[in-house]
């Protein structure tokens, strides 16, 4: 039962799916944190693992990087494999002069210059929010953890580079905490096929300072972040 971009089988998947964007991130927690980690989909080199972390089923995939593509696998994965909740982990670049580098985030919502949410007809605007369960669980078990975690917006954002140098100014006046380009498809997706959804992000830049970590660490440092979505997962499995 594959489907255009994933190969595996029904049953493949754990309820809960950890998705970073980068394939090597996702290769990295199924060695590091996963037991008998199976790699269950390659197509395009979108690595998915399923193994069991605690005792309890857990799978990670890549989502690639942008609205676009988290959408297309978040659906697919939603529709046909059967799979409840997808925790994003991914980077961000702060744009609060009080959010720096390796800090946790937690999305509650998600503003966005993208038209994705276009597609529903739904006058007005939709507004792109976490599930309130697995928020709260995350969040907890941060705490738990002896982890600080900010809950706020971020923005999700079309661009990488932009040329409109003020767009980012006005999202941290408005309390935005930081930028990244997945979490309003995510949640968007979720919203409408009534499944949970949950962002948690690590700082990797300042955009306002010049502060950055290295594509190495990105890939394998953001180890707090990784631990808060798989005890969050071992939770739900719960629920």
């Amino acid at each position: 039962m594959s489907t255009a971009h994933n190969s595996a089988e029904k049953g493949d998947f754990a309820k809960t799916v950890l998705m970073p964007g980068d394939p090597l991130r996702a290769k990295f927690i199924a060695e590091t944190f996963l037991e008998n980690a199976k790699l269950v989909n390659n197509v395009r080199g979108v690595q998915g693992y399923t193994g069991t972390y605690k005792g309890t089923p857990v799978s990670v995939m890549a989502s690639g990087m942008g609205i676009p593509s988290i959408s297309i696998y978040s659906y697919e994965l939603y529709s046909f494999y059967d799979v409840e909740n997808i925790i994003r982990i991914g980077s961000a670049g702060s744009i609060q002069p009080d959010l720096h580098l390796r800090d946790l985030v937690a999305a509650i919502g998600s503003n966005t210059n993208s038209n994705f949410a276009q597609q529903y007809q739904v006058p007005g605007y939709l507004a792109p929010t976490a599930d309130y369960t697995l928020l709260s669980t995350a969040v907890d078990t941060a705490k738990e953890l002896g982890y600080n975690i900010r809950v706020g917006n971020v923005a999700s954002n079309d661009t990488f580079y932009d040329d409109n140098t003020e767009a980012l100014k006005a999202m941290a006046k408005m309390g935005t905490l930081c930028a990244e380009m997945e979490s309003a498809g995510l949640y968007l997706t979720a919203a409408r096929l009534g499944k949970r959804a949950l962002t948690l992000l690590t700082i990797s830049d300042e955009p306002f300072t010049g502060a950055e970590t290295t594509p190495e660490e990105r890939q394998t440092s953001f180890t707090q972040m990784m631990e808060v979505a798989l005890n969050t997962a071992v939770k739900m499995d719960k629920m």
